[in-house]
């Protein structure tokens, strides 16, 4: 669930405005009965989880009474998880979420937040709760039960409306002398200047105007480590991202970059730094590559079968191959959550939040990103771009094997990864290489994939020789990938022309 709030401040004697004229015509505003709610947030010691702008919390009251909330890229928008348990210990599920927060370190009480609150529903003719205003009073209390800070602020939330809603409530408040500003969890305020401190994870913070190549390939290891630790948690909730895309592909994604972007600037990282980290890296890779690979298989089945619509696959075949697919997946999951629990996990979060501090460089690294980057860049890129004699895309024949193009197409997004890297510093023309070399890996990845789809279809056939309507729909599947196999071969050498082009590659030395 994403919580979209936005804040007050109030003095102690703010007289709440007429709210009426908010509604959409029909519609009105209801009062609750006031409540008081008493909130207890756990952290660690050091306020790990609020320096994050993350809280994990226990409100009596509150059904469920747990509930841990987590950032998103957008200010006031958080993502919200509430689970049933006892007070004392948080559920094990919660706790697990905050894991690349907390990164082992033990979570107490370290703030009581006390309020009474006053509600108020904005509903449209039908009835429909379309945002909540509260009024809040708030008493702080520290672990040893003494008060500490008190204060008053209204909150609104969008519950089924819209923005727009949000912004007209906003003007009546405002306009009676409440002030909006940075959005401010109670927690946060109540737990003071230490809880304001910067995060241990140390953000993308964009570049000077004159980079060094240190800064750039820190400011690219942030922006990696940042993607990867993000989806974390919405791996373990299984929590879609977007519409047509998975936290499990964000996360790999992220181990991918980072992966390539360690090897594309070996010259300015020393060696014993980071290659026990590429290792690690390759490790969590391989888990989440292998729940990865069958959400793509699964999502291809149907695409596939229904691709011609005039000559349908037997769909109670599909069934049973989807069925197949669905155990994979559960297997390949459980195995995701079983090295996200793992201590080898924690240590490599620990070491990732390290290496986005302060990566450890060489004196290299000092010198002008200007100077230095095309170098680095260029090596990929030639890697990519070679004969025969070293497999590169010159060499792909219409005829080679699956694995030569999927070769080719590992060394594309390596080259497509430094490119980008580059762009902040190089800009338009590294820009427009790392947009060709998209457009490669794309055609590689889906050549990859549908080479990749049509063997499992015939192993998955194979596992059932008896099932002969099985068998039939997996030889049509098969050859509908093939299809795929033999377009995105015949596409490639224009695309290659054009990634390849002097204009593309004229800043490479």
């Amino acid at each position: 669930m994403v919580e979209e709030e936005r804040k007050y401040a109030v003095p102690d004697d703010f007289v709440l405005p007429d709210l009426s004229g908010v509604a959409p015509a029909g519609g009105t505003v209801v009062a609750a009965d006031p409540v008081t709610l008493v909130a207890g947030y756990r952290d660690t010691a050091d306020l790990r989880l609020a320096r994050s702008g993350v809280s994990l919390r226990h409100r009596a009251g509150d059904e469920p009474p747990w509930t841990v909330k987590l950032p998103t890229d957008s200010p006031g928008l958080r993502h919200e998880i509430s689970r049933p348990g006892p007070a004392g210990d948080p559920p094990a599920e919660l706790a697990e979420l905050v894991t690349v927060f907390a990164r082992g370190a033990p979570l107490a009480p370290v703030v009581t937040v006390r309020t009474e609150r006053h509600a108020y529903e904005v509903r449209d003719g039908d009835g429909r709760v379309l945002a909540e205003l509260v009024d809040d009073r708030v008493t702080v209390r520290d672990p040893a039960g003494r008060t500490t800070d008190a204060f008053r602020e209204l909150e609104v939330e969008r519950k089924g409306g819209d923005r727009a809603l949000l912004d007209r409530i906003g003007t009546v408040l405002t306009g009676a002398g409440a002030r909006g500003g940075e959005f401010v969890p109670k927690h946060i305020r109540a737990l003071g200047g230490a809880a304001l401190g910067e995060p241990d994870l140390v953000p993308p913070g964009g570049l000077p105007a004159k980079p060094t190549a240190g800064a750039v390939v820190t400011e690219a290891i942030r922006d990696d480590v940042a993607r990867l630790l993000a989806h974390d948690p919405l791996v373990r909730l299984r929590a879609p991202v977007g519409d047509d895309d998975t936290a499990v592909h964000q996360m790999r994604v992220g181990c991918r970059r980072l992966r390539s972007d360690l090897r594309t600037f070996r010259p300015l990282l020393r060696p014993g730094w980071a290659r026990p980290l590429r290792a690690e890296l390759k490790w969590l890779g391989e888990v989440l590559g292998a729940a990865r690979d069958v959400e793509v298989l699964r999502d291809r089945l149907r695409r596939t079968a229904a691709a011609d619509p005039t000559c349908p696959v037997d769909p109670a075949a599909v069934d049973r191959l989807d069925a197949a697919l669905a155990g994979r997946q559960e297997a390949a999951l459980a195995a995701v959550d079983e090295a996200l629990r793992s201590p080898r996990y924690l240590a490599l979060v620990d070491a990732l939040v390290l290496a986005a501090r302060a990566p450890r460089l060489t004196p290299k690294a000092d010198r002008p990103a200007r100077r230095v980057l095309p170098r680095l860049v260029a090596r990929p890129w030639r890697k990519l771009a070679g004969g025969a004699a070293d497999g590169g895309a010159a060499a792909l024949e219409p005829l080679g094997p699956d694995e030569r193009w999927h070769a080719v197409r590992k060394r594309a997004k390596q080259a497509r990864y430094a490119a980008g890297a580059a762009t902040p510093v190089v800009g338009r023309d590294a820009r427009k290489l790392a947009r060709a070399l998209a457009r490669i890996q794309d055609l590689l990845g889906e050549h990859q994939d549908a080479a990749v789809a049509g063997r499992t279809w015939v192993a998955l056939a194979g596992q059932r020789p008896d099932d002969h309507r099985l068998a039939v729909a997996a030889g049509r599947l098969l050859e509908r990938e093939r299809q795929s196999v033999r377009r995105a071969r015949a596409e490639f050498p224009a695309a290659w022309r054009r990634a390849s082009r002097r204009r593309r590659t004229r800043w490479l030395p």
